[in-house]
């Protein structure tokens, strides 16, 4: 009643839009898959908040000033952007972000955006951003404007001062009690709140690492043979796990497994859990050839600055070159120092010459290839260690090279058919849609694998292949296990049977629950290739 009486009353239905558009700006949830958004039927605590600021600003000294309302559009701006990385970063990408850690990672994810988008995208992008920037502060101080014209007026400052309070209290109510609907949305004051927190915590003195697990092995039980160890990129469990993407899987899956056994070999598989979701390869790679569990940037750097033994000196110290096959390696990488290979093959290195895909251009099968040409057909060699995270399967996971059956022509510059090229440079990525890429992926980086095992049937070689994380939740979902596969294939049936007595089952499909995690992984196999 009092805003009905006020003059000009014309303005409440433009002071109630602006209070929709405010409490909407802080409320809305992500449109999964997709990086968009959607309105939110909860209310927000800040824009209560807002209102009992903006009116104990305009009881004491009437009203609020124009650079006030400024800087409060400008605060706006940040709440606006927290909740969109508070909503959509879990639902694309499986787990917060840590801003103190990973902002240092944005050049270069916008870095290969920029490489592999056209001219035309990037422009579009970089418009869009900016407009969009331009047009959340401008409605914002448009909708605070209408808020401070109300708390200045004596009648309609009681209602405002009400309304924000009964929101507060049930803000309180609602944290302090599960019985309580939730229709307070979460504070993005709590996001900000908890950046701050990783900071805080990441500078603060820390325990000392865990100790790496015992290195001692015979390595009996591979004795001579070459050991691969292929970390997949985004091989999850969701692979398994969501019928979608397993039922896409069937036949590749089934090839792979013709491949190893018309090779003479077995497979053995089980479950392990990453230490990371979604991206940070290196996290993985790092807890498995360490045996310590590295969750953080923090634990790898100190990690790294220490003088640790790894599986690389397990297999050096017995007599094996030690080989890292990094075809996304464009940069320094400091974990080669720390691990001591003996060689490391980066992108200029293996010098593919022909066309590009995804992010890193280079497909893993030439990687495969190109590892025989330069190391595995030496007439007189020692055997090798061959670590390869492979690339194929890195998001967007579109286009996805074609596979060569003619392994020879992918040293060439045309290594692949027109024909062939055309059909997969029309696979672009959906991004509203990422499961058919991922399907494509995985079934391309399984023919390689296999076709790999086929060119070298009468070669002793065990291959453990094992996912680094599961993909980003814009393709697994919000909340999935960090569960990853792991499989080992050899023809040495003593090394597949003490597997299997550590929880390892026969063929390529794993079974529940998980076996252990990522380092714990490394004590499993070093006990298992020691005969």
């Amino acid at each position: 009643m009092a805003l009905a009486t006020l003059t000009g009353s014309r303005r409440v239905p433009t002071l109630i839009l602006a209070l929709v558009v405010l409490n909407a700006s802080l409320t809305f949830e992500n449109l999964w898959p997709t990086p968009w958004v959607r309105l939110g039927s909860s209310i927000s605590v800040e824009l209560a908040a807002l209102l009992l600021i903006v009116c104990g600003v305009a009881w004491r000294i009437g009203q609020v000033s124009p650079n006030a309302s400024r800087a409060l559009a400008g605060i706006w701006f940040l709440l606006v952007v927290g909740r969109y990385a508070q909503v959509t970063v879990p639902a694309l990408y499986g787990q917060e972000v840590n801003l103190y850690w990973d902002l240092r990672y944005v050049p270069d994810v916008i870095g290969m955006g920029v490489r592999v988008a056209p001219v035309w995208l990037v422009v579009l992008a970089a418009a869009a951003g900016g407009i969009s920037i331009a047009l959340v502060l401008a409605v914002a101080l448009w909708a605070i404007r209408q808020v401070a014209w109300a708390a200045a007026c004596r009648r309609a400052r009681p209602v405002l001062v009400s309304v924000s309070g009964a929101v507060v209290l049930a803000f309180g109510a609602q944290s302090w009690s599960d019985r309580v609907p939730d229709v307070i949305a979460s504070p993005v004051t709590q996001t900000y709140a908890r950046q701050f927190g990783l900071v805080a915590e990441a500078l603060r003195p820390v325990e000392a690492i865990a100790d790496s697990p015992a290195m001692e092995t015979s390595l009996a039980a591979v004795k001579e043979a070459d050991v691969f160890l292929v970390f997949i990129e985004a091989y999850g469990a969701v692979s398994f796990d969501r019928p979608a993407f397993a039922e896409r899987l069937v036949a590749s899956r089934s090839r792979l497994i013709a491949d190893i056994h018309d090779t003479g070999r077995e497979v053995v598989s089980a479950f392990v859990e990453s230490p990371t979701f979604g991206g940070s390869s290196w996290l993985a790679h790092l807890s498995l050839m360490s045996g310590v569990e590295v969750r953080n940037q923090d634990t790898k750097s100190r990690l790294m600055a220490e003088s640790r033994h790894t599986l690389v000196h397990v297999f050096r110290n017995h007599g094996y070159r030690t080989l890292a096959l990094m075809p996304g390696l464009r940069h320094i990488w400091p974990e080669g120092a720390f691990y001591d290979f003996e060689e490391i093959y980066g992108a200029t290195r293996l010098d593919y010459r022909g066309p590009e895909f995804g992010w890193f251009a280079v497909p893993d099968q030439f990687t495969l290839e190109r590892l025989d040409r330069l190391e595995v057909r030496q007439t007189s060699r020692a055997p090798l260690f061959v670590f390869f995270p492979t690339i194929s399967t890195h998001f967007p996971f579109s286009p996805t090279p074609p596979y060569q059956p003619d392994w020879r022509r992918l040293d060439s510059a045309e290594p692949f058919d027109v024909p062939d090229l055309v059909s997969a440079y029309s696979e672009q990525p959906d991004w509203t849609d990422f499961g058919p890429g991922y399907a494509r992926a995985l079934s391309y980086d399984f023919a390689s694998l296999g076709g790999y095992l086929r060119r070298h049937s009468a070669r002793d070689l065990v291959m453990i292949l094992i996912g680094d994380h599961q993909p980003a939740a814009a393709v697994s979902g919000e909340g999935d296990p960090w569960d990853v596969p792991v499989h080992v294939v050899s023809s040495r049936a003593n090394l597949i049977d003490r597997l299997e007595l550590r929880g390892f089952r026969r063929g390529l499909t794993p079974q529940r629950p998980r076996l252990t995690s990522m380092a714990g992984l490394l004590p499993i196999l070093l006990n298992a290739f020691g005969g």
